[in-house]
């Protein structure tokens, strides 16, 4: 991926660093993969807001994703590599050899033309779905199931990727992007290679109206609040309202929120890299 800066000719583009969009090849989607999707707005039945700083944004549909993969033995050829505005990656439309279309999420270096296949026995080659159980270890691999036929749900999001580092018996160790090494079931697909779009965490977006493109309003420090709204409000001056914490009350910045009683707790072999 590439980025680009502007000429600052209005203040908005002094410091804006945008995506080049080099790999994508097409900005039309394909018609029969594209579902609605509905806005809230951030407000229930009632119409009374539930959520804050939500609302506007612009128009965008669902692209439907194919994160099983659990079309074994057809091969699939790259058609094209497009955006899509509900992710940071990329996605990759397939036209399989029988016909039918699907979108998977685009790895790093996919070209249009390449081949890729999932099944049990196919070449651990980028773009490829197999299972954890015939992959060689220290494979770079991203979309992992967490559970035999259910989809993918690790590594999804632009430029991640996990290591496949060992495998025990029915399960396989893999090392995930925060650090964290855990066992998951040697059956679960996965697919070769990392997530495209790698440099997404270097753009910056110049102005707060890319923000408002996106559907989302601006958001009020807590500390500015009154002690009637958030916890941390209140003080004289400027200052600062205590311990930093949810309008709920919940601990922020450090304080452990996950479950200690997790039935996958048990799968986790060491805990993810702290600050």
């Amino acid at each position: 991926m590439a980025t680009k800066k502007f000429t600052p000719i209005t203040p908005g583009l002094r410091f804006k660093v945008a995506n080049a969009y080099t790999e994508i090849t097409t900005d039309k989607p394909e018609k029969s993969l594209i579902a609605p999707i509905k806005r809230s707005g951030g407000r229930n039945q009632k119409g009374a807001m539930t959520m804050r700083y939500i609302g506007g944004g612009h128009k965008k549909q669902y692209r439907i994703i194919d994160f099983k993969r659990d079309k074994a033995g057809v091969p699939a050829t790259v058609k094209t590599v497009e955006y899509d505005p509900n992710r940071s990656a990329f996605i990759a439309l397939l036209f399989y050899k029988d016909g039918e279309k699907r979108y998977i999420i685009a790895p790093e270096g996919i070209e249009v033309g390449q081949e890729v296949v999932s099944g049990e026995k196919v070449a651990p080659e980028v773009g490829n779905a197999l299972q954890l159980k015939n992959m060689p270890l220290g494979t770079i691999i991203h979309n992992i199931e967490m559970q035999p036929g259910r989809g993918a749900a690790i590594c999804r999001s632009a430029g991640t990727f996990a290591q496949l580092t060992g495998k025990e018996g029915k399960y396989a160790i893999i090392k995930l992007p925060s650090g964290e090494s855990r066992m998951i079931l040697a059956t679960c697909i996965a697919t070769v290679g990392s997530v495209s779009n790698s440099d997404h965490s270097l753009l910056i977006m110049g102005k707060a109206g890319a923000n408002r493109w996106k559907g989302r309003r601006p958001r009020t420090r807590p500390v500015v609040m009154n002690p009637v709204d958030h916890p941390m409000g209140g003080g004289e001056g400027r200052a600062s309202g205590g311990l930093p914490r949810s309008r709920n009350g919940i601990m922020a910045k450090g304080q452990k929120t996950r479950d200690k009683k997790k039935a996958s707790s048990k799968y986790i072999i060491s805990r993810r890299k702290s600050k």
